[in-house]
């Protein structure tokens, strides 16, 4: 059977949005930081407090997220952050090539400018805003309208279907997970305290993921032939909810579009939004 992240009823203003809002209003605010690529501050960090306030108004338990911001900051801070801070990619050519003070040296004598550190903290705040519009949805989007919310933005039904299993096989996997090692448990079996190299804890974690991957092709299997039974794909299908914008839908749809083409504008028509280090941050270094 699958299951769905922790979501419940709230009565905010999120949940009151229609979801087709809330992916076009992503997804705007995404194509308006990479398809003109920008780099400005003065533009990043609204977009993060955008993010941030949406997050907040949410309403969501730090028990719901205690396990997934964790990974999060990892990532975004160890892997993105430390890539831009190291290298200087990922982004603008002009990251490594504008003329900017050596604030010290790493690992092999690898210099950490005061460009490459304002990149960093640029790259780091770009992922941030994207993520704080992307962690609410599984918990504020009633999972029975996975599917009618992308049927109703246009796609087919087999994409829809796709999507909503798609949405529905992280928390599906994580309680197969759990429940494979309560019961290795029950049985004795040594989980907490994993000795030995690489290898030697992989082979110990064999009776975990293998009873894992076999559910999760069990379940997939499942799934194939309940939709089979109901004739699938052979005709068009009709969907049980109904989705209807609001004034609430149409702000915020407008206000999506509105980043979107601003950014677009600034960047391409009046040549605003390039990366640049501000003087305030390498005064600091000077």
């Amino acid at each position: 059977m699958l299951v769905t992240f922790k979501y419940r009823p709230r009565n905010t203003f999120i949940q009151r949005l229609d979801p087709r809002t809330r992916l076009i209003f992503f997804l705007c605010v995404v194509l308006a930081l990479t398809i003109p690529e920008i780099w400005d501050y003065r533009f990043i960090l609204p977009l993060f407090f955008v993010s941030l306030t949406l997050f907040l108004i949410s309403h969501i338990e730090w028990k719901d997220v205690r396990r997934i911001l964790p990974f999060m900051f990892i990532l975004v801070f160890f892997i993105v952050g430390l890539n831009g801070l190291l290298s200087g990619r990922g982004g603008p050519s002009s990251v490594t090539n504008i003329p900017s003070p050596v604030v010290f040296e790493v690992l092999w004598g690898i210099p950490i400018t005061v460009s490459k550190m304002w990149f960093a903290l640029t790259q780091i705040t770009r992922m941030f805003t994207m993520a704080l519009l992307v962690i609410p949805i599984p918990y504020t989007m009633d999972p029975n309208i996975y599917g009618t919310a992308f049927k109703r933005m246009g796609a087919s039904d087999k994409v829809s279907f796709t999507m909503d299993l798609a949405f529905r096989f992280l928390p599906t996997f994580a309680r197969d997970f759990m429940i494979t090692m309560d019961a290795q448990r029950a049985r004795g079996y040594e989980m907490d305290n994993l000795k030995g190299g690489l290898v030697a804890r992989i082979q110990r974690l064999a009776p975990l993921i293998i009873p894992v991957v076999m559910q999760s092709t069990v379940t997939g299997e499942e799934v194939i032939d309940a939709m089979d039974l109901r004739a699938f794909g052979t005709k068009p299908r009709t969907w049980l909810k109904d989705l209807k914008y609001a004034p609430r839908d149409f702000f915020l749809l407008g206000l999506g579009v509105a980043i979107f083409i601003g950014c677009c504008v600034f960047k391409w028509g009046f040549g605003v939004g390039g990366y640049f280090v501000p003087d305030f941050f390498t005064n600091l270094f000077i």
